[in-house]
């Protein structure tokens, strides 16, 4: 089978595009029981319509229920599960397992993926979830390619998924406790705050003067628990022949625009390979150092200590909303003039095409040098062929 691209989607915006730049599923987070409080997220009117919309492209949608749950959620919980198998959600993803008996008692016909929130690091736990039920185990990302071999060999019958690019936290699986107790907002419940991409100075507890620990820094500051973005890009043949079915890309909270990036270049390398674009392309959104963690074995250098994060090398300049012979209207996300050069950003064979703008206006119809009105459709010049869906933007 070959493998799947799964997306995350925190809005029905995001869910079109991760769609049209080629994931083959989504993950996404309803208004209650989500790691992701903060993301728009789904009503219940608008799962149903998502995962209608996904299965009229024969796509997929599953629904994140991975808090650590508590007895006063369970019964919400149960209604919601069975809410999620009428409107044919493709699967709920648990971490609880509480939550995970919730589901299997009141929709028995809805599949269960085990969240790494679980920390699903080895072939028993794997193979007791399978027993219980489960179709799927998001694995760890502290885990190497030799022990998901490993896992896939003990328990074949299980659907294996992992994580392929994004954020990680600098926690275990992500089960942190750092953001509940600094600003009493847990990300076990959903509400992370990032707490770990903050710029700390450490303190001797043992120090007779109470000094700080020497740490060498520049002017940006210290991001002592800031871990590296997860990037596997030149390695899901190998993953794949590990026995991985699902690549997930982190990011429910990222823009539609770094969706679209990375997205696209792992549609890109699945297709075709990894190369030099592909590289190129996950430069080219907002993203810290990169780094493999442990899939290729034990590794030291996982922290990004010079900054919370690195800006990509292009500018979201804004979304096509239609386009005809010779130009196109785009909704406006960052400034942009007469004269500047724009970039394609698409699915379709104008990836990677330039162009100047030479003329726009607004929707009133007026003509202007200087495009500075924030989400105004301005109809500019373009000499290739776009489609709604396509995104344009600018090298710096």
């Amino acid at each position: 089978m070959k493998a799947e691209l799964l997306a995350p989607a925190g809005n029905y915006a995001k869910l079109k595009t991760a769609f049209y730049f080629g994931a083959d599923a989504v993950y996404i987070g309803g208004k209650d029981f989500s790691l992701r409080s903060f993301a728009d997220n789904f009503t219940r009117e608008e799962l149903a319509s998502a995962v209608a919309f996904a299965h009229g492209l024969g796509k997929k949608v599953y629904v994140t229920a991975n808090i650590f749950a508590k007895n006063s959620d369970l019964a919400l919980m149960e209604d919601y599960f069975s809410y999620l198998a009428e409107v044919r959600a493709d699967a709920v993803i648990v971490s609880d397992s509480g939550a995970f008996y919730a589901a299997k008692k009141s929709a028995p016909s809805l599949p269960v993926h085990i969240s790494t929130q679980a920390n699903l690091t080895n072939k028993y736990a794997v193979k007791f979830f399978y027993e219980q039920g489960a179709s799927r185990a998001i694995l760890a990302r502290e885990l190497s390619l030799e022990e998901i071999s490993e896992i896939h060999a003990f328990e074949p019958r299980m659907e294996l998924e992992t994580f392929v690019h994004g954020a990680m936290c600098i926690s275990y699986s992500g089960r942190c406790l750092l953001s509940d107790y600094l600003a009493s907002r847990p990300s076990n419940r959903g509400e992370c705050v990032q707490a770990c991409r903050w710029n700390y100075s450490v303190k001797k507890s043992d120090s007779p003067d109470g000094g700080y620990l020497d740490v060498e820094e520049d002017g940006r500051g210290t991001y002592i628990f800031n871990s590296k973005d997860l990037n596997m890009s030149a390695h899901l043949s190998e993953l794949e022949r590990a026995g991985v079915c699902s690549f997930k890309i982190e990011g429910r909270m990222k823009s539609e625009y770094y969706l679209a990036t990375v997205i696209n270049a792992y549609r890109r390398c699945m297709d075709g390979g990894f190369d030099s674009t592909v590289e190129s392309e996950l430069l080219a959104s907002a993203h810290r150092d990169y780094t493999t963690a442990y899939a290729l074995g034990a590794n030291s250098g996982t922290v990004n200590y010079s900054d919370s994060q690195t800006k990509g090398g292009c500018d979201y300049i804004g979304n096509v909303i239609s386009a005809k012979e010779g130009s196109a209207v785009v909704e406006m996300r960052t400034r942009f003039a007469v004269g500047d050069r724009l970039e394609v950003l698409s699915p379709s064979e104008n990836f990677g095409k330039s162009f100047i703008v030479e003329s726009a206006e607004t929707s009133a119809g007026e003509k202007v040098s200087d495009c500075k009105l924030v989400q105004e459709h301005y109809s500019i010049n373009c000499p290739y062929a776009l489609n709604a869906g396509d995104i344009l933007r600018r090298r710096k």
